[in-house]
């Protein structure tokens, strides 16, 4: 964003700067306010995601040790 220096209106008028500063804020707080929501949606998908791969790492950690206990009881009944 460029650096709004005051023009030579707003420095001979008050109303003209208290215009001007008006939609300047209005402006920096609607695009605060997108930003947070940019932010608040990233963090939902990054949630989201975190609990798709622990789902993920549950699911294999129980094939592991299904199979490591298999593997086991197929030792036991053949020693």
């Amino acid at each position: 964003m460029a650096d709004q220096k005051p023009t030579d209106l707003e420095k001979n008028s008050l109303e003209a700067h208290v215009d001007l500063c008006a939609l300047r804020y209005k402006n920096l707080d609607d695009r605060l306010t997108n930003i947070e929501g940019k932010v608040q949606k990233i963090h939902e998908e990054v949630s989201n995601g975190n609990k798709a791969m622990i789902k993920v790492l549950v699911g294999a950690a129980g094939t592991i040790i299904a199979g490591l206990l298999s593997t086991i009881i197929v030792v036991l009944i053949n020693f």
